[in-house]
């Protein structure tokens, strides 16, 4: 009796466990990378690995191993900076479920969180291509200004485009897709999580590519970004955020250029 009541005081009980649980899956992911428990591919070799274009370097000279590492080290990444954004989505999906058994629930709902991080974790091969034909650090070293302001400009032209606005009209509103993409059973949660991370994806993606051109484990890019993405998608006025970071990062990555080739 006094146990219920102290859970009742405390609201333990009203607390979603889907949403518990992912926000202690985003800590775990963040202390990992702050605390660089992460692997580092190639041991880092004494760059410094928040550098622009050090990690997929290491990982690229470092051939199946690196890379195998560095998309350990994205996917953890993307866990940390796309899981607590994605609770409503998650919960959602938890709510779809009921009637179902606990271990059905826990198994449809587990599917649906791992193939979302799986989705996320397989975007890590574009900055390797990337830098397989860009060699991104050496360019930063040299024209730091023109690459940064250069992709600052690309950011700008995407979060202006009608695709952005697709794709973040699914991501602000989880519910009307889960009503349109739903499928059953287990198979059924993963392929909608495949669909939904596509959709997440081209949300998010040139946000992304700023962060791997000022270096994809700077911590710092990584939490100011997190908030970025996170606002888009969660609050009433995410869409207008959206739109005022194009504006800003067409200004700032113009100016960039400017001063770079002047």
């Amino acid at each position: 009796m006094a146990h219920d009541a102290s859970g009742s005081r405390f609201g333990l009980r009203r607390i979603p466990i889907v949403s518990l649980v992912t926000y202690v899956i985003a800590l775990l992911a963040w202390v990992a990378v702050v605390e660089r428990w992460l692997p580092m591919p190639g041991g880092g070799g004494g760059m410094q690995m928040s550098a622009p274009g050090a990690p997929e370097a290491m990982a690229l000279s470092n051939g199946g191993s690196g890379i195998a590492l560095y998309l350990f080290m994205w996917g953890v990444m993307m866990v940390a900076m796309m899981y607590p954004s994605s609770v409503p989505l998650f919960r959602l999906y938890s709510r779809t479920l009921e009637g179902t058994t606990r271990t059905g629930r826990a198994a449809r709902v587990g599917a649906f969180m791992l193939t979302y991080a799986l989705v996320w974790t397989l975007t890590g091969v574009v900055p390797l291509v990337v830098n397989a034909v860009v060699p991104i650090a050496a360019i930063a070293a040299e024209q730091d200004a023109l690459l940064l302001g250069g992709t600052m400009v690309v950011l700008a032209t995407y979060q202006l485009s009608p695709y952005k606005d697709r794709c973040l009209r699914y991501c602000r509103t989880p519910l009307g897709f889960l009503m349109e993409y739903h499928r059953p059973g287990v198979r059924g949660a993963a392929e909608m999580s495949a669909r939904f991370g596509v959709f997440c994806v081209g949300c998010c993606w040139a946000l992304f590519a700023v962060m791997v051109v000022v270096g994809s484990m700077n911590i710092l890019w990584m939490a100011a970004i997190t908030v970025v993405l996170s606002l888009e998608r969660v609050v009433g006025w995410g869409d207008r955020l959206a739109r005022g970071v194009g504006v800003a990062a067409g200004v700032g990555g113009g100016a960039l250029v400017l001063l770079a080739l002047a």
